[in-house]
């Protein structure tokens, strides 16, 4: 304690602040390793490790570390097979930077960028020391020298462990924020958010068991729908367990299938029981009526997505790049046209946006971030792109690609020619178009007055 307390003196003083100081917990109780383990140094007499992993937590925190674990947040270091990584490693990035771990190299954009939010597998140096591809990191699902996986540090900031702090909505907006899954700004935007700006003083974040509708009833923070206590429910520390569906997809899966590919104990949980968990958060501050009817437009606003573009989208999409393997063979890269980025963020992102934003009451990324940006980009980037590939293949002299060209054309022609699309071609039901244009004379001449 002399030492740090002269040479790293906000450490002290947050460590100081801590309730593990007032529980006489301090740093070897958490740094300490036995000597032997592959990230144990040594450290003025002292065996210890610099990173302090979930394994090391669970010495005090068993249930904690147990329900993390079994959670998707565990999980998110393992995106290297992912198109989100290959953006950075080979669309965004390049091998320029090289460490001892990494001679041949690593990209940058994925170190500062995926890496810090996912989490790495720290790589442990012959000396003892990490290497700076991967660390400093505190990335939830971050893959520990001990094996372990996560990063209590991701909420819990060291070397205070505030569970204040991780109540903060903030908190979560460090990862769940930006274009393609914009939580923070979603949740600012409704009406849970603005609650939350206008009655911070009221949220009584520092109480021990800060149970909703007990506790505090001005407004819920993410932990308290996704994890915090209720009257009827314990915390867990398992995000996943009151989310019905997982939105990260091009089409929406429910969560414990999700969980069942990962291999995961909560995938016996099933949605239709995750979503019976959410309501007995919601029913804290609403009545059942309103509750049930929120997630029925909520289910409408993804059916609506699905059916109408994401469905559609991917087989076009895959009919488009069967045309264009077979036009450039082993040249054909993902990412080298420009149909790659316009599906790719017409799912990925604005999407996304949408199932977000409705599924956490946000009306303008629901809408304008959201399904309005899907049917802009839908009409006037993918729908063309689309025809220039037909073109493309149509003019080739690869008989293959003339055929898959064929195909592609035949499955535009039927998307557009189907109820959700046959307006863009000028075949809107005759009755719908002149109810619509007879409210907008309605609309012009109140304006006109």
């Amino acid at each position: 304690m002399q030492c740090h307390k002269d040479i790293n003196t906000g450490m002290y003083q947050e460590w100081g602040e801590s309730k593990h100081f007032g529980a006489n917990v301090g740093c070897y109780e958490c740094h300490k390793a036995e000597k032997g383990e592959k990230d144990a140094i040594d450290h003025n007499g002292f065996s210890i490790s610099v990173i302090v992993s979930p394994k090391d937590c669970s010495r005090c925190h068993a249930k904690e570390v147990e329900e993390f674990e079994g959670s998707h947040h565990s999980k998110a270091g393992q995106i290297m097979g992912s198109l989100d990584n290959t953006l950075a490693e080979v669309v965004e990035g390049n091998k320029g930077m090289k460490t001892e771990a990494f001679p041949k190299g690593v990209s940058a954009a994925a170190v500062n960028g995926c890496w810090q939010c996912h989490g790495n597998v720290v790589q442990v140096l012959p000396n003892g020391k990490l290497d700076p591809a991967t660390w400093p990191n505190t990335g939830i699902g971050r893959i520990n020298p001990d094996g372990s996986e996560g990063s209590c540090a991701a909420c819990h900031s060291r070397h205070n462990f505030s569970a204040a702090q991780a109540r903060n909505p903030e908190n979560c907006g460090k990862c769940h924020m930006g274009p393609d899954h914009p939580q923070i700004e979603i949740y600012n935007e409704s009406k849970h958010g603005i609650a939350y700006q206008a009655n911070k003083d009221r949220m009584n974040m520092n109480s021990s068991k800060w149970i909703v509708g007990e506790d505090y009833s001005a407004a819920p923070t993410c932990a308290t729908c996704h994890m915090s206590a209720t009257k009827d429910m314990d915390v867990s520390h398992n995000v996943g367990l009151r989310i019905k569906w997982n939105n990260r997809p091009a089409i929406s899966k429910e969560t414990h299938t999700v969980d069942a590919g990962w291999g995961l104990e909560s995938a016996k949980i099933t949605g239709d029981e995750r979503r019976v968990n959410m309501k007995k958060v919601c029913i804290s501050c609403h009545n059942v009526n309103f509750t049930d009817n929120f997630f029925i437009q909520y289910e409408e606003l993804m059916k609506l997505y699905h059916e109408k573009f994401a469905h559609p989208g991917i087989k076009l999409y895959d009919a488009a790049t069967k045309v264009l393997k077979a036009i450039k063979g082993k040249e054909y890269v993902q990412f080298a046209q420009a149909i790659d980025f316009t599906w790719y963020e017409i799912w990925h992102h604005e999407g996304r946006r949408a199932r977000h934003g409705a599924a956490m009451m946000a009306p303008d990324y629901t809408h304008w971030h959201g399904t309005y940006e899907v049917a802009k980009h839908w009409a006037a980037k993918y729908i063309p792109e689309l025809k220039e590939v037909i073109e493309q293949g149509k003019h080739s002299e690869n008989k293959e690609a003339v055929a898959a060209a064929e195909e592609l054309e035949k499955l535009l022609t039927e998307t557009l020619e189907s109820d959700n699309h046959k307006w863009f071609i000028g075949k809107e039901d005759a009755a719908d178009k002149e109810e619509r244009a007879k409210r907008a004379e309605e609309f012009k001449a109140k304006y006109a007055k």
